[in-house]
């Protein structure tokens, strides 16, 4: 059960980069809940990703209100407010000479966190994703592989205990088995540890088995948010509609596979 503390607001939300002459991002309004896991859907240069940048301030909002835990960010320092908040994106963009317990404590270190507790909060994220510390804290990215570096990405967003997780792509350029392992391990520490998170992605099937509700986004608008029942059951735009439709098609187009010999 959800607590409906609103730990992320959209309010009236505009992102302009040509002083207004088209909007990448016009009129949003989202809320999250404590401990939701929201899907932001949409195809390419949909607002999403900009969505998402605005709430840690890695893009300023042209206009309309950002609240974080009740903050408005625009009240906070950038680097503070980044500090708290945990980010994972398809780039991983892991600190390549560092090794693998020191990306991680990176945030930690940032904040001053005490040498015993960094080491116990290292140990800790990398087990959560299935690295112990003694096989593969100092082991550098280069030696891992792609999935063994994006579970890395997320222990390092993990490692200051934030409470908000925003997630891009997180999960896109890697191999469908790899895929779905770590989505599944996700949603499992997310749900375990009640976080707040914001996933942006193009899949609207990896949507529909993560989040608790769903944002779609199309041309900089929202255009529907909902449960994954509510999307599949009642969509109220034709875009909608047919993303929807796309997985629906899928497992009908796998049922009749195995039913057929």
């Amino acid at each position: 059960m959800l607590d409906w503390f609103r730990m992320i607001e959209l309010i009236d939300v505009q992102k302009s980069f040509d002083d207004g002459a088209t909007q990448a991002v016009a009129n949003t309004s989202l809320t999250v809940a404590e401990g939701e896991l929201l899907g932001l859907i949409g195809e390419s240069g949909s607002g999403k990703t900009t969505t998402l940048k605005m709430i840690n301030r890695l893009e300023e909002p042209s206009y309309g209100e950002i609240r974080v835990n009740g903050h408005n960010v625009l009240d906070q320092k950038p680097e503070e407010l980044r500090r708290n908040i945990g980010y994972v994106f398809q780039g991983i963009g892991l600190f390549p000479h560092y090794t693998v317990a020191r990306n991680v404590a990176a945030v930690p270190e940032l904040l001053d966190w005490d040498e015993t507790r960094i080491s116990q909060r290292c140990a800790e994220t990398l087990s959560m994703v299935g690295l112990p510390i003694e096989e593969y804290g100092d082991r550098y990215p280069s030696q891992l592989s792609g999935g063994q570096q994006q579970r890395v990405g997320v222990a390092r967003a993990l490692a200051a205990e934030p409470a908000v997780i925003l997630m891009d792509e997180p999960f896109g350029a890697l191999d469908p088995i790899t895929r779905v392992e770590l989505q599944e391990e996700f949603k499992r520490i997310q749900t375990d540890l009640n976080l707040t998170a914001i996933m942006v992605t193009h899949d609207m099937t990896e949507a529909l088995l993560l989040a608790d509700r769903i944002a779609v986004m199309k041309d900089g608008e929202v255009l529907q948010t909902g449960t994954p029942r509510e999307l599949l059951n009642q969509p109220q735009h034709d875009y909608v509609r047919e993303i929807v439709e796309m997985p629906k098609r899928r497992a009908d187009r796998l049922e009749q596979l195995i039913h057929s010999s």
